[in-house]
């Protein structure tokens, strides 16, 4: 049994002890996780009673093999803004190419990302990119604060030592740095920027933990919407207060089905009147077209070595779904034929997560829903993708008034802020669940050492 498997079992030995069996802990916990603001409307962002550990060895080979790729994401993003060509191969709307010529003022492409991550124990792949930082670093300081003092958590410390994993303050140093680049020189106001729905009359709770963070951090911050913004003489501004610096929370594709470009934020962004965080750039990467960039020799041929290798070993092959020949390893294949015979250990993903269109795995698939699943790929912005296995692991679940162990899918977010990692995240989703689940959610994180 691995170190990994035996922490997980002593835990849940803990769990199921005499000391443990009153869940009055429980109840305490809950409670403070409401009082932490750790919500998400009436449910907990964290659905289970175990923490996910991360082995140290682990997490360093998880650091050195993102790290490189975030560099190659980034220059692949910058080749495709200046070939035209590469930048078709992503698919991006004609405003959105727009938007990415603008140069935002700075350097980074993305000043924060993470990487969507299969790690099963000695093996590591990279499955997703997002140019966003998720809701794992708002709350995931807060949450392994509240685990990390609950009784089956310090009972386990007696024979492991836990490490616990921020992110916050690097987000903050990394907002500020791209500002200052940009030529920010006093301490800037910060609007954080999001949708609301219609029916959503308070703001969203991660977002005021994060306005309270950076408050704390001695900087005027408030939480605004695109519909709030004007832009006169030279200043952005949401009634009364100015804005130095926007954090933008929402996603340019989401942004131009309500507003053009000549919204009041566009505006100020074009006249550099505002340092806008990420940049309109770097939504080139949230296509998932970039994989197909990425996994392709010729495109990727004069890259460093290590680059080269860390998309070899971590990246899974992918091609956007076209009528055409492509390369797949060693060979040349008809794309529309490949992928209808080898259904099994496929996936066909929308190039553009906006929540609305269906993932179709494969395996899970019958010839003729597979048949179907690609008739809508070829007909929309799809890609095609090599599955990879992920980690399956054992989480107790606090449902009406008892503990209840689920199979739960296990992805592992490495926080990047400009380029470099500091800290990850647990997202859990139950078997089989393909849309919205109450058991879905983040899992505190630590990482593991035996004492």
């Amino acid at each position: 049994m691995t170190q990994f498997n035996e922490a997980i079992a002593r835990y849940h030995r803990i769990l199921e002890s005499e000391s443990f069996r009153d869940l009055t802990w429980v109840e305490a916990l809950e409670q403070r996780l409401q009082a932490s603001h750790l919500t998400s409307g009436s449910r907990r962002v964290s659905p289970v009673l175990r923490p996910h550990f991360i082995t140290q060895r682990q997490y360093a080979n998880l650091v050195k093999a993102a790290e490189a790729l975030y560099s190659a994401i980034d220059r692949i993003e910058k080749l495709a803004l200046t070939t035209p060509s590469l930048m078709s191969r992503m698919q991006m709307l004609p405003a959105e190419k727009m938007l990415a010529a603008v140069d935002p003022g700075y350097p980074y492409l993305s000043v924060t990302s993470l990487l969507d991550t299969h790690l099963n124990n000695g093996s590591l792949q990279f499955v997703g990119y997002a140019a966003d930082t998720p809701v794992g670093v708002v709350y995931g300081e807060a949450l392994n604060n509240a685990f990390y003092d609950a009784p089956p958590v310090k009972e386990f410390r007696k024979k492991y030592t836990l490490t616990k994993l921020s992110g916050t303050k690097p987000l903050l140093q990394s907002l500020l740095k791209a500002y200052r680049e940009f030529g920010g020189k006093k301490s800037p106001n910060i609007g954080i920027l999001e949708f609301r729905q219609p029916f959503q009359s308070t703001e969203s709770s991660d977002f005021g933990l994060l306005a309270e963070m950076f408050r704390g951090e001695g900087h005027r911050t408030e939480l605004i919407t695109p519909e709030q913004l004007e832009y006169r003489n030279g200043v952005l501004r949401r009634g009364d207060f100015t804005i130095d610096l926007i954090y933008r929370r929402l996603r340019v594709s989401e942004f131009l089905v309500r507003f053009d470009l000549n919204h009041p934020l566009v505006r100020a962004y074009r006249d550099r009147a505002v340092c806008v965080v990420n940049s309109f750039r770097s939504e080139m990467a949230q296509r998932r077209a970039i994989f197909d960039l990425l996994t392709d020799e010729s495109i990727i041929g004069a890259f460093p070595a290590l680059e080269r290798k860390a998309i070899r070993d971590f990246i899974p092959w992918t091609r956007v779904v076209t009528a055409s020949t492509v390369s797949y390893h060693d060979q040349t294949v008809d794309l529309p034929a490949f992928i209808q015979s080898n259904r099994e250990r496929l996936i066909l993903k929308p190039n553009d997560d906006d929540g609305e269109r269906r993932t179709y795995v494969g395996a899970e698939l019958d010839e003729s829903g597979w048949d179907r699943a690609l008739k809508a790929a070829m007909r929309d912005s799809y890609v095609v993708q090599e599955v990879t296995p992920g980690l399956v692991s054992e989480f107790p679940v606090h449902r009406y008034g008892t503990i209840e162990m689920r199979e739960m899918n296990v992805d592992v977010h490495p926080h990047s802020f400009l380029g470099k990692v500091n800290g990850c995240s647990t997202w859990l989703s139950p078997i089989g669940a393909t849309g919205f689940s109450t058991v879905a959610g983040l899992a505190p994180t630590f990482i593991l050492e035996s004492k």
